[in-house]
C-alpha cells in the first residue's frame, strides 16, 4: 500500500511542461462546452414536444411523451403524466 502511494506521489511531482498543461486544459474546457451544449440542446428538444402533466397515456410506453418521462396510475386509475 505504502508503495502504491510513493508512486503516485513521484508521478504527481514530476513536472509538466507548460504546453502539455495547457493542452489537457484545453481539452478539458472543450469537453466540459460539448457536453453542457448537448445536454441543453436535448432538454429544449424535449421540452417543445411533450405532454403536460395530467395528460392521458394510453399505455406505459406513452411515458416517454410526457415532459417529465414518468407516469402514475395504472390498475383502476388512468395512466396520467406525473410530474
Amino acid at each position: 500500500m505504502n508503495n502504491k502511494f510513493d508512486e503516485l506521489t513521484k508521478s504527481m511531482a514530476q513536472s509538466v511542461t507548460r504546453r502539455a498543461a495547457l493542452k489537457k486544459f484545453g481539452v478539458g474546457l472543450a469537453g466540459m462546452a460539448l457536453a453542457c451544449f448537448g445536454l441543453a440542446s436535448k432538454a429544449e428538444a424535449r421540452r417543445g414536444h411533450c405532454r403536460p402533466t395530467g395528460s392521458l397515456c394510453k399505455n406505459f410506453n406513452d411515458c416517454k411523451l410526457c415532459c417529465s418521462g414518468i407516469c402514475g396510475g395504472g390498475g383502476y386509475f388512468p395512466l396520467v403524466c406525473a410530474l
